[in-house]
Parts: structure tokens; C-alpha cells; sequence
């Protein structure tokens, strides 16, 4: 048994219950230490102690009571004064409580005089009160003053208090942990005291890997799409052409986002040579001259711009492809689809923007669906991800036409930030594919990395993704549970 157990069993077997703070100080111990006691409850008490400031106001008194004590009795210029320490805020202090005046006619300069023989240090005395925690003559407006001035500091104490086991003994036994051999072979196992089994325990977890936060978020997404019984695309192709990328949803070869400066273009293999050439020359048909009373752009559809391979900028390369393969069914049959995965854009990277990011791609295609289709579905499901906060832009996309952003309330940024773009798919894309007269399809795309922005409240998008990464923020951030609406 070691010295120090021995002294607390001592000190409990002429007492009844102490407090550790009371308990260190009477085994002369730091309270730190691990007490052995039977029964314990937990205290926690709040006391005043001096700031690095004012242990030094306590030493060497008060700024004011520094700045008077500088002014001999002839007086002093006002700069050479100005070089006490704190002489700023002590200046102020002494001339507010009338200790010193100002000579501003005199020779040479302002003059500081005394304006009284000597001064008593109030806040170096009750300062010298607190130290010693001796709070009965300090009134609440000097103490107001005090904690002000940020000369004290309120801290916490925990102490416990520690009282006598109903089996309170001065000897302490060592029960033993497991039954041996040698206990049975020598029957000792009869008069030995065996500790009790922890049947509830839930032991040490086993190591193991942890989900990344958007990994949360997008199986959340996920899981929100089947309820609502929609369809997950195939997502396979982060190398694209850009005839899905681009032509078939009716984007000119001369847009900027073809540009290098927006898009990564890939040198080997550089181009595709596999297209439906029934449906391609519709799509060139419609670039051309247009058709489906639009007038198309007018100039002349190159191939060879079509089949250049790129890395895909947004998953509605893989909503064309599905939705082709839709009109090749018949009769027509109504659908809701939609993808999670990867896209890559040539972007600038800051707080909210990477290079590569999630881009969530959603669509429903049916007979006479609208704007107001649309938007009533915007807010059901962001309903479910928790998020109400929205807001509704015009924009413009080449392949949506009314096209609109979407906009959710960043509370750790403090502002309105742009978390997808929807529109209605223009009869460009969607008549060449095959589809008749009357089906029209809503569409919507964005991305994970935002709404997990939101949700996990991180205000940095490369602290959430990238070679920044904080690995305990991966194992220590909870599951993700998005506030789903019943209704």
C-alpha cells in the first residue's frame, strides 16, 4: 500500500467525508493527484484571481497611482511624463480622479502638476483584498470596475467531495482479476476475493476507418433520391467527349466553358471515334439551322470539335446519355433519374471553388412538367436536407430555358451562397433524342461540397477536401443527419 493511500485511509478513519481542496492541503499534497476514496461528488466552485496585469499593479500599484508618484511637486512636461508604462490609460485614470491638473500656458509646454499632497491606491488595495480573497468590504461598483479594467480573471475549481464506503476497512485488498491453474490445483481460489464482471462494458472499440464527411452528405442525398423513387444513373465516365459533354445539350463549339482557361482537355487519347450517327446529325442539324422553332446558332458544326475528349465538367453528360437511351424505348415512358460523382472544372481555387468537386445531377421527364414544377420541387427537396433558406435566381444555360440558380444561407460565412442550377431542358436537346411533342424535363445539378459546407458548418472548402485535410476532423465529426421532413 503506498504512502499516500495509507495517509487518506488514516485521515477517513477519524473523519467522516472532507473535501479534496481541504484534503490536499491538510497531506500536504498538490490536489492534481489521485486521491484513493470510496464515495465522491463532484464540486465546482468559482473564485477571483489577478491577471498577468494585475499581479503587476499589485507589486508595483496602480497606473494612475504610477503616473502621480512620477510628478514631483514643481511639476513635470507633459511628454517627459508620457514615458511611464501605461501612461495612457494612468494619465487618464489620475486626471479623472483629480489627483493631477495641467499647466497648458506654461514655458516650454504643457505642464503637469499635482493637485493634491498625497492619494490613497484604491485599486492596488482592493486588488491586495481579492489576492486574499477577502471580498467583504469590496462594493459591487469597485468590483465592476475591477473586472473592467480586466485586472481579475474568473476561474473555475473543481474539488470533490469524498466521504466513507459502506465498507470502509484501513486495509486494502487486491481482488484478484481472473481464476488460475495454480488457484484451482492449490484450492486457494476458495479464500481469495475475485473482482466482479462488467457484463454491460462495451470494451475497446477496434480500429477501423472512418467516412469523410462528404461521404455522409452523399449517401444522405442518395438515400433522399430512392425514397422519392428516382433511378441512379451510371456515372462511369470521368473521361467524356464533347459531343455529351457539350453538343447534344445544345451548347455552341464557340462557348468559353470550351475554353482551356475552363476546361481540361486530355492529349492522349485526344479524341473519341464512337458515335450514333443518326442522332449526331440531328444535333449538328439543330446547331446549324435549328428546328423545333428555334433558329439554332448559325454556323458551321465541326466534327472534329465534337470528338475531342475532355475531363467531364458536369454530370449532365451523363443525363444526356441516359436520357437518349430513353427515347430509344417505345412507347415513351415518364422517368426520374439521378447521379452523384465527380466533375472537373479549370477554376480558380479559393474558399468556395476547386478544381475538381461533387456535382449532384437530378432529372424528371414526364408530359407537360414547368417552371412551377420545378421550383415546387426545389423546395420539397431541400426540405429534406434541412435546408429552407432559398433562394431563386434567373440565369442562363445554353441547354435550359427558363434556367434558374439556386441560393441557401451560409450561417458560417454569413451570406447567401449559390448551391445548384435548374432549369427546363430547351426542345433542342430533347426533340433530336427522339422524344414527341408535349414531354418537356426538369433538371437541376449541384454540389456536395457546399451543402456539406453548410451542414458541418466549415467555412473553407479546401479544409474539407485536398491535401489539407484535418484527419480527426474525418474521425470525430458525427454521422450526418439532415433534419429529413415526414411530411
Amino acid at each position: 500500500m503506498s504512502d499516500l493511500t495509507e495517509l487518506v485511509l488514516q485521515y477517513f478513519d477519524k473523519s467522516d467525508e472532507a473535501d479534496t481542496l481541504q484534503l490536499a492541503e491538510a497531506l500536504k499534497e498538490d490536489h492534481p493527484k489521485k486521491l484513493l476514496v470510496i464515495n465522491a461528488e463532484q464540486r465546482v466552485t468559482k473564485r477571483l484571481e489577478l491577471t498577468d496585469e494585475g499581479k503587476d499593479i499589485l507589486t508595483n500599484g496602480s497606473h494612475e497611482a504610477q503616473i502621480f508618484n512620477a510628478v514631483p511637486k514643481n511639476g513635470i512636461p507633459q511628454d517627459q511624463l508620457m514615458s511611464v508604462p501605461n501612461s495612457n490609460i494612468g494619465f487618464s485614470k489620475a486626471m479623472q480622479a483629480g489627483w493631477i491638473t495641467i499647466d497648458k500656458a506654461a514655458e516650454g509646454g504643457p505642464k503637469v502638476l499635482r493637485k493634491v499632497e498625497s492619494i490613497k491606491d484604491e485599486v492596488q488595495i482592493i486588488l491586495e483584498k481579492i489576492h486574499k480573497q477577502d471580498l467583504s468590504d469590496v462594493t459591487e461598483t469597485q468590483m465592476s470596475e475591477i473586472k473592467r479594467r480586466k485586472l481579475v480573471a474568473e476561474v473555475k475549481v473543481t474539488s470533490y467531495l469524498v466521504s466513507k464506503g459502506p465498507d470502509f476497512t484501513l486495509k486494502v485488498e487486491r481482488y484478484e482479476n481472473e481464476l488460475t491453474p495454480e488457484m484451482i490445483a492449490s484450492g486457494s481460489w476458495k479464500t481469495r476475493e475475485f473482482k466482479q464482471y462488467n457484463f454491460d462494458a462495451l470494451g475497446v472499440m477496434p480500429p477501423s476507418g472512418h467516412l469523410h464527411p462528404l461521404l455522409k452528405v452523399r449517401s444522405e442525398f442518395r438515400q433522399i433520391f430512392l425514397e422519392l423513387g428516382f433511378s441512379e444513373m451510371a456515372t462511369n465516365k470521368f473521361v467524356e467527349n464533347s459531343f455529351w459533354n457539350f453538343d447534344t445539350l445544345f451548347q455552341p463549339q464557340q462557348h468559353p466553358a470550351r475554353d482551356a482557361h475552363d476546361t481540361f482537355f486530355l492529349s492522349d487519347p485526344a479524341t473519341a471515334s464512337k458515335f450514333p450517327m443518326e442522332y449526331l446529325e440531328k444535333v449538328k442539324d439543330v446547331h446549324e439551322k435549328g428546328g423545333y422553332g428555334s433558329q439554332g446558332y448559325r454556323y458551321e458544326w465541326k466534327l472534329e470539335e465534337a470528338k475531342k475528349n475532355i475531363l467531364r465538367t458536369h454530370t449532365t453528360a451523363n443525363t444526356a446519355r441516359t436520357l437518349y437511351a430513353l427515347a430509344m424505348q417505345t412507347p415513351f415512358k415518364p422517368g426520374k433519374f439521378f447521379s452523384i460523382d465527380r466533375v472537373f472544372r479549370n477554376e480558380s481555387l479559393d474558399a468556395t471553388h476547386l478544381a475538381e468537386f461533387h456535382q449532384i445531377e437530378g432529372v424528371v421527364i414526364d408530359f407537360g412538367l414547368t417552371l412551377g414544377d420545378l421550383m415546387g420541387f426545389m423546395n420539397e427537396f431541400f426540405k429534406k436536407l434541412g435546408i429552407q433558406k432559398l433562394r431563386f435566381k434567373p440565369a442562363y444555360n445554353p441547354y435550359t430555358e427558363p434556367s434558374m440558380e439556386v441560393f441557401s444561407y451560409h450561417e458560417g460565412l454569413h451570406k447567401w451562397v449559390e448551391i445548384g442550377n435548374s432549369g427546363v431542358f430547351r426542345p433542342e436537346l430533347l426533340r433530336p433524342m427522339g422524344f414527341p411533342e408535349g414531354v418537356t424535363a426538369i433538371a437541376w445539378g449541384l454540389s456536395v461540397e457546399r451543402p456539406t459546407m453548410i451542414k458541418y458548418k466549415i467555412d473553407n472548402i479546401r479544409d474539407l477536401i485536398g491535401p489539407k485535410v484535418d484527419l480527426q476532423m474525418v474521425y470525430h465529426n458525427p454521422l450526418c443527419r439532415l433534419e429529413k421532413s415526414v411530411s
